[in-house]
């Protein structure tokens, strides 16, 4: 009887992630940086907005001239100048009586304190431009409508510090005020490596007793999503060599190693005991459903984990375990998908004392004061539509017996990105 002992889910975790370290920086470009996180304070090279500009088109006016203005009783002023974005502006001056026609980021001219939207005006003689004379309808207050010369940040600023996510707002940030690159830490490069004999490649048709090879797919692409860089490996076949192999390539060139199949104890399950000879096996069964056998280690100081080989297995295990690494690996701070807190809406039976990741759905109810939860399908490991028609994993705690509908679990959300809240 096997006597290896059974990690809680907290348990694998905590020993996983003592294994796992930020990777260092490097300098990429400024829109390679995309989702990932800075490692270094970002500053300013100028103050942002770099002069006063106007907030939209309009006019720019001295509001003392404007004192007591109404749609009733409108004032004139004189138009001298008509500046568009990008214009000089250093030897327009504006004087008492006088607005000065101005577009949206145009330069305030000297002398005007103030913009006035042009839907608050009409022209009195002229076209509007330079040589016109335009009533307003509006006493403006001091400032109104001006976006001030430094007003989000000033030159040696630090714009964005150390730690943070890089979304597209942060991304103009960093741009604006100079940075054409920046440093962050790197995103890990990721083997994926499938085992089994009776595995083909997805270009072959499967003859007697063989299957396509999904799983290096399926896991390549969770790698893309939790922002790695997925290396596929040639199927590994049931062979003690060719094990070795492959895994001692693989610790050469990641950062970390995935492997689906070949985790159990099988007569041709080679992943332990290849393990065990190049580096470190730290467990190998960890106390949840689907995946039971669960194998983590290291080669060489790679982290390394192995997934069941049931397709579903494979999937919940990484979402479980390998993408919170991976976060961990590129600097992240959040490394849990957000949950929701929802009802049963129907009876869940559980016949083992493991923790359960059921493929579901949760979604607002009709009242909309709360979630309910409910399963997209068979539950077997070896089936993934119930994953594909989902966006959660059901929660279901150890221990066994029925989970009436209208019982409170926490739904893992599949379709959310971690931080959300």
């Amino acid at each position: 009887m096997d006597q290896t002992p059974v990690m809680t889910v907290e348990e694998a975790r905590d020993l996983l992630f003592a294994q796992v370290k930020r990777l260092p920086a490097e300098k990429v470009a400024l829109l390679d940086a995309l989702g990932r996180v800075l490692a270094a304070d970002a500053e300013s090279d100028i103050d942002v907005a770099p002069f006063d500009n106007s907030a939209m088109d309009g006019f720019a006016v001295r509001a003392a001239d404007l004192l007591g203005a109404s749609a009733e009783a409108a004032v004139p002023l004189s138009v001298v100048a008509h500046i568009g974005a990008g214009d000089d502006v250093a030897r327009i001056v504006v004087h008492e009586g006088e607005a000065a026609r101005i577009m949206t980021g145009a330069a305030v001219p000297e002398g005007a304190d103030s913009v006035v939207m042009v839907e608050r005006t009409h022209v009195v003689e002229g076209d509007g431009g330079t040589g016109s004379r335009v009533a307003f309808e509006i006493e403006p207050k001091l400032g109104e409508h001006i976006r001030r010369r430094g007003e989000e940040v000033l030159a040696g600023d630090v714009v964005l510090p150390a730690g943070s996510v890089l979304g597209p707002a942060a991304i103009g940030l960093l741009a604006a005020t100079g940075h054409a690159s920046v440093g962050v830490f790197r995103r890990p490069r990721v083997a994926v490596l499938s085992t089994g004999s009776e595995l083909v490649e997805v270009t072959d048709k499967p003859g007697p007793g063989k299957i396509r090879d999904s799983n290096s797919y399926s896991i390549s692409a969770q790698v893309l999503a939790a922002g790695g860089l997925p290396v596929r490996y040639d199927i590994v076949p049931d062979d003690m060599d060719a094990t070795r192999s492959a895994f001692t390539l693989a610790a050469d060139e990641s950062d970390f190693i995935v492997v689906s199949g070949g985790v159990s104890v099988g007569d041709f399950d080679y992943v332990k005991p290849v393990l065990e000879e190049l580096g470190e096996l730290v467990f190998c069964k960890v106390k949840m459903r689907p995946g039971n056998p669960q194998t983590m280690g290291s080669i060489r100081g790679v982290p390394f984990f192995g997934l069941p080989g049931n397709p579903t297995s494979t999937y919940v295990g990484f979402e479980v375990f390998v993408r919170p690494s991976l976060r961990i690996m590129q600097g992240l701070s959040t490394i849990d998908r957000p949950v929701t807190l929802a009802r049963l809406a129907h009876d869940v039976k559980k016949k083992q004392d493991r923790r359960y990741y059921l493929r579901g759905r949760v979604d607002r109810d009709s009242d909309g004061g709360g979630y309910l939860a409910s399963l997209t399908g068979s539950q077997s490991s070896a089936l993934l539509k119930a994953a594909h028609r989902g966006n959660c994993l059901v929660v279901l705690p150890e221990g066994s017996g029925v989970f009436p509908a209208g019982s409170q679990v926490d739904c893992m959300r599949l379709d959310m990105e971690e931080g959300t809240p």
